[in-house]
């Protein structure tokens, strides 16, 4: 049976951010308003689920408890709200103990792309990859069981998102009558009108503040973000009905009798055949008479009553802007790359057994982004021909040739892909297929030969495509009105001809873009809406302009409310592909996201929403959002069918963006831990016999993966199915076999590791390199099997075989080894002879290479020397070995290097000042590393350093590090260390005299225990309580709360009875000082019958000692003298120590104290021949021997405790 397990994530608003927001808009609490008042206290809710797989046996994947590790530097990170996260939100606090996350947004935009992630499917990814180890990517990806939900308050968040509206003091609303209003926010009241302007005219540059109309308050619902700001840009009345897009014919509803030429004219029931799309939302569209055979504008008059159909609103040549093909020998190339590991090139090292090999982590960022950059769309669908070349001739009698041969190429009627780079907004003819010039200015002086001698010969094809480029050659110099004639003269020179539709298109757009540049608002209203609909509905045109993206937004505005979908996701599209073949990929994602918002609302979950995912991934590869990238990437894998292409694409993401979220430094080509998911997905695919090479390269970078995350159970598994994937030669199927020998001596199997080797070595395929490395893993083997004589004859065939290779490198590590066998037999100083030659020669190479080596033999060597007599031979390895470290930026053996260092500092030759600096820079590697669990310690421990100083500063130095860890070990939820750092900070509190917090710190630190349910921990954190104020200087009595009511019950209560003892000394000795001598009695007795059921004597004589002396202060003479001779009877006979002497000294002058005071008092009681028998016994103790008599006239003014 399957569990789940739920971890929640809040998500609040700023409440100075929403007072900021209502400063200035008061509403008026009177006036009924369209929203519910405004809550300064509002909060959203982002409800994260962790949906874990788990057995009956209730098992949590082990990557999974590392959820909290990862808070606490994401908080540290971002502590105050200055930038937006990744995310778009702002971090305001986490509190992991209560898995809660609290973000805010400060601006319209951020709100905006936080709900389109959300939308998308990415924010439960971006919080896996933020919270969860690396580990958690390697564990089997079983039917989406593991991961992470979030869910949205969706009532709170809209709160948050109509005050940002508010905010910005105008905003729309989609009322129930299917009318976009807009809401207008005053100082007082929220007020709701609408405006009359026409939609043509506020298209082509009206005012957007037309007459308005005040409407009583409804219940409205504000537009979503994207709706809000196209429709917002140049907003209208505009009624909202059920519009469509269609493909095929239609049938006239009415009669129309064109006035341009372009236009079409039909009576009513005829039959016209749709060229390209008919968007009903649209004023026109493109269609062929089917009677008369005339192409031109159609009139959509009546878009109420039309047949829709289901389709496909981008053409398959279209398509082509998603479908960009990854260069599979390039991903073939990386992954090659990374799994290459120098296992079968570069000697083993033999760690000692006080050593943890720390693997690289770091990943070598391949550099192939300019090649994996997207390219323009157009490339792949019109790709450059080798067409036609003109010189460019000033000299009439050369250049007639060249004008007739050009007319005659540019006056063809239908569409040419010559034609392509003519139209291109890129202006690729000027160098493509014209030459012979020197200035743009003599190119344009040709064309306007050529133009005469066009308008000359009627060629009126040719006339007008001159006309266009001498048109764009003056928008290129900035020559607007100038274009605006050439473009003109072209429109006439066309006479309503559509024959070269792409021509028709670019001219148009063109032509109306002047307009709009020029704010000729009466020219522009003639053929903005038919530049429009050829935009919209022509697929597959050709980009002309660098303003063309204002049209189309005019159509997205259409289309938004319209309500058509189809149409709008068209619209989105065909923004996206036009900000993106100009490398605009910013501009480019809004509509890209828009795209696939309206995919997945249509459900067209097939090849093209998947592709629409792999272009936003590539766009927010080039935004730099690594987080949003490997979502996209996870999202994809979810969408089936999968191909290998798919795999190998959604590898190169990760392996391109996974080392930005962790830091990782090029030092190791290791694969990041989120490819295993997608290489084993590609495994699944099917490959060709070509591909069966590529199968074995995914095996290895499997192998080496799991390796490397110490997962050797699974890398042999990958590797022993790399060694049958493929027939290898024999050199790569014995650097194979190396390779799994290495993996099953990591694995301790190390009978199978030498049955390998052995086989190696035996082989008469093995090269004398492959036998060296061979021989070095045999001894390797051999010594963790005590074979030492075995291990030594290897190692020195495999230093021989390194010297005749003439490999430096290897040799050292052979001599290092041979060290490290020497201390293994006790053989000191022939180990520290072999150290010492493997260091000279490891000094001689460059610490690139071979760094990591170089760092291990040289901590080898300096533990050699601090566990001797030479202890500062040892320390300056360490820090030699931390110098090759920093210089190599190897985290991990900087790590290695300091913990050593600290370690020597703090037992070997204590200094306070070196580990205070060393803990300091270590506590900045494991944050560089993102290790919590070492943090917590390290600032653990820097915190007991300054509180040793025994300095104020000190100990306020020691509170600040208390309480970083104390919120790490909260995120940790270690709630034992977090009792006891409450409580480290309580008592700082109490040195440093602020008492109002130490009870708060105290009381916090008691509940973190009891919260535990461990009754120990609640005992030992009770005495600690005590002992804060029993070993203080002021406030004693409140030790006896803890001592009395806290920590002895437990301690009896779970039968402790060494802690129950302990306490009850301590309950005696601040009793007594407190005078509260028969309370203390009762715990006097108590301590000395445990200690005698424990058989402590000393303990003993010490209860009898403090009851001796409780009894003397209650006036109890004769228990007194009791109690103190049995004490006097437990001590050892004859005396060892002189302090025993001098308290056998004092305890007789206290007898005899108590005899003398005790017969003076009864001497006036009494008759006087009683009284001689104490004068006797005083007497008597007085002079028992010469010894304690002279001792007694020494010490008798001293005090006796």
């Amino acid at each position: 049976m399957h569990q789940r397990r739920y971890v929640f994530i809040h998500v609040q608003s700023s409440e100075a951010n929403l007072q900021e927001i209502y400063k200035s808009k008061k509403t008026n609490q009177q006036t009924k308003k369209p929203f519910p008042p405004f809550n300064i206290n509002a909060s959203c809710n982002l409800l994260c689920v962790r949906r874990v797989f788990l057995e009956s046996t209730t098992r949590c994947l082990p990557g999974f408890h590392t959820l909290n590790r990862e808070y606490w530097p994401l908080y540290i990170e971002v502590s105050e709200p200055d930038r937006p996260l990744e995310l778009s939100a702002r971090l305001l606090s986490i509190h992991s103990d209560q898995d809660l996350i609290v973000v805010t947004f400060k601006t319209f935009e951020e709100i905006w792309k936080f709900l389109t992630y959300h939308s998308l499917g990415f924010i439960n990814h971006c919080m896996e990859n933020l919270f969860l180890d690396q580990s958690f990517w390697l564990y089997p990806q079983e039917e989406e069981e593991t991961g992470i939900e979030v869910y949205i308050n969706e009532k709170s968040l809209n709160l948050m998102y109509r005050s940002l509206l508010v905010q910005e003091g105008a905003f729309f609303v989609l009322c129930p009558d299917n009318l976009v209003r807009k809401i207008m926010a005053t100082d007082n009241e929220i007020n709701t009108y609408f405006e009359t302007r026409a939609l043509a005219e506020d298209a082509t540059g009206g005012s957007v503040d037309g007459d308005m109309t005040m409407l009583p308050n409804a219940s409205l619902e504000p537009l979503i973000p994207f709706h809000h700001v196209f429709v917002l840009l140049n907003y209208c009345k505009y009624y909202l009905f059920p519009y469509y897009t269609a493909m095929g014919s239609c049938l006239a509803v009415m009669n129309y009798e064109s006035i341009m030429s372009e236009e079409m004219s039909f009576q009513e029931g005829d039959k016209i055949e749709i060229l390209g799309y008919f968007i009903e939302c649209m004023e026109w569209f493109l269609g062929r008479h089917v009677f008369t055979g005339q192409i031109g504008f159609v009139k959509t008059i009546a878009p109420f009553f039309v047949r829709s159909q289901d389709l496909d609103f981008l053409e398959a040549e279209e398509l082509s802007f998603f479908s960009k093909e990854k260069d599979l020998e390039e991903v073939v190339h990386l992954l090659k790359q990374t799994s290459i590991t120098d296992v079968c090139s570069v000697y083993r090292i033999e760690f000692l057994k006080n050593f943890k090999n720390l693997e690289a982590t770091q990943v070598e960022e391949p550099t192939t982004e300019g090649k994996n950059s997207p390219s323009s769309p157009n490339t792949e669908i019109f790709p450059p021909p080798e067409g036609p070349c003109f010189h460019v001739h000033q000299d009439d009698a050369q250049a007639s040739d060249i004008f007739e041969s050009l007319i005659l190429f540019l006056n063809r009627k239908e569409y040419d892909r010559n034609f392509k780079n003519l139209y291109d907004f890129s202006y690729p003819f000027i160098n493509s297929m014209f030459y012979g010039f020197s200035e743009e200015e003599e190119l344009v002086s040709f064309f306007r030969l050529a133009r005469e001698a066009a308008k000359k010969a009627g060629m009126s094809w040719a006339l007008a495509r001159l006309c266009f480029l001498l048109g764009r050659l003056s928008v290129k110099k900035m020559k607007f009105s100038q274009a605006r004639v050439y473009f003109e003269e072209a429109l006439g020179a066309v006479a309503g001809g559509f024959t070269d539709l792409y021509f028709v298109i670019a001219l148009y757009t063109n032509l109306t873009v002047i307009y709009l540049t020029q704010k000729n608002k009466e020219k522009c209203a003639h053929v903005f809406d038919k530049a429009t609909s050829l935009l919209m509905g022509i697929p597959n045109y050709i980009c002309s302009a660098d303003l063309e993206s204002d049209i189309l937004k005019y159509a997205l505005k259409r289309t938004i409310l319209s309500q058509d979908k189809h149409a709008e996701a068209r619209a989105c599209f065909l923004l996206a592909k036009h900000y993106s073949a100009r490398k605009q990929h910013e501009e480019a994602l809004p509509f890209l996201e828009r795209f696939q918002l309206l995919l997945n609302d249509l459900r067209l979950q097939n090849n093209l929403s998947k592709n629409c995912y792999f272009k936003l991934a590539e766009s927010y590869n080039e935004k730099c959002l690594p987080h949003i990238v490997l979502s996209c990437v996870k999202v994809t894998s979810s969408q089936s069918p999968n191909t290998l292409m798919d795999s190998m694409k959604r590898i190169d993401l990760v392996i391109r963006n996974a080392p930005k979220l962790y830091g990782l430094r090029k030092l190791r080509q290791i694969l990041p831990s989120q490819t295993a998911p997608y290489l084993i997905q590609a495994l699944s695919s099917v490959f060709t016999n070509k591909q069966q090479g590529l199968c074995s390269i995914i095996y290895l970078s499997l192998a080496k993966l799991y390796s490397h995350h110490k997962w050797y159970g699974k890398a042999i598994a990958y590797m022993m199915k790399a060694l049958n994937s493929v027939s290898a030669k024999p050199e790569e199927t014995i650097n194979y076999l190396v390779s799994l020998a290495w993996l099953y001596i990591l694995y301790k199997q190390h009978d199978v590791a030498l049955a390998i080797l052995n086989a190696i070595v035996d082989s008469s395929w093995s090269n004398p390199h492959q036998l060296g490395i061979a021989y070095n893993m045999l001894a390797i083997a051999l010594k963790r099997t005590n074979s030492t004589k075995e291990a030594a004859e290897s190692y020195y065939k495999a230093l021989r075989l390194s010297e005749e290779t003439d490999m430096t490198h290897n040799q050292a590590i052979a001599l290092a080894n041979f060290g490290g066998l020497c201390l293994h037999a006790a053989a000191s100083k022939l180990a520290e002879h072999y150290y010492i030659r493997a260091v000279k020669l490891f000094a001689k190479l460059p610490s690139v290479d071979c760094g990591q080596d170089f760092i291990q033999v040289l901590l080898q060597l300096g533990c050699y020397y601090v566990g001797g007599t030479q202890r500062e031979k040892g320390r300056f390895y360490y820090e030699w070995a931390f110098l090759v470290a920093m210089e190599t930026s190897h985290l991990e053996s900087q790590l290695q290097a300091i913990k050593l260092l600290c370690q020597f500092y703090s037992t070997v030759v204590p200094n306070e000042a070196q580990c205070v600096i060393y803990n300091e820079y270590q506590l900045s590697l494991a944050r560089k590393m993102s290790n919590k669990v070492l943090e917590g310690q390290i600032l653990e421990t820097i915190s007991q350093l300054y509180l040793s100083l025994g300095t104020e500063r000190a100990y306020r130095s020691a509170l600040e590090y208390t309480k970083r860890s104390l919120g790490i070990f909260i995120d940790l939820q270690k709630k034992e260390k977090e009792a006891y750092a409450w409580l480290r900070a309580g008592k700082i509190y109490y040195v440093l005299r602020q008492n109002e917090l130490v009870d708060l710190y105290i009381q916090v630190a008691q509940d973190a225990a009891l919260y535990t349910g461990d009754p120990n921990l609640g005992m030992e954190l009770f005495e600690a309580a005590g002992d804060i104020f029993f070993n203080g200087t002021w406030e004693k009595e409140k030790a006896v709360t803890f001592y009395r009511d806290r920590a002895l019950p437990l301690a009896i209560q779970t039968g402790n009875k060494t802690t129950e003892l302990r306490l009850c000394n301590k309950l005696v000795e601040l009793l007594v000082n407190l005078k509260a001598y028969e309370e203390s009695l009762e715990y006097a007795r108590a301590s000395l019958m445990l200690s005698v059921n424990l058989g402590n004597q000393l303990n003993e004589r010490i209860a009898y000692h403090r009851l001796a002396a409780i009894h003397h202060h209650l006036g109890h003479c004769e228990l007194a003298e009791h109690f103190y001779l049995k004490a006097l009877s437990l001590c050892s006979s004859p005396l060892e120590f002189e302090e025993e002497t001098l308290y056998y000294v004092k305890v007789y002058l206290i007898l005899g104290d108590i005899i003398f005071y005790d017969l003076k008092v009864r001497n006036t009681k009494n008759c006087s021949s009683q009284t001689k028998l104490p004068v006797y016994r005083t007497m008597n103790y007085i002079s028992l021997s010469p010894r304690y008599t002279v001792l007694y006239l020494l010490f008798k003014d001293q005090p006796v405790s």
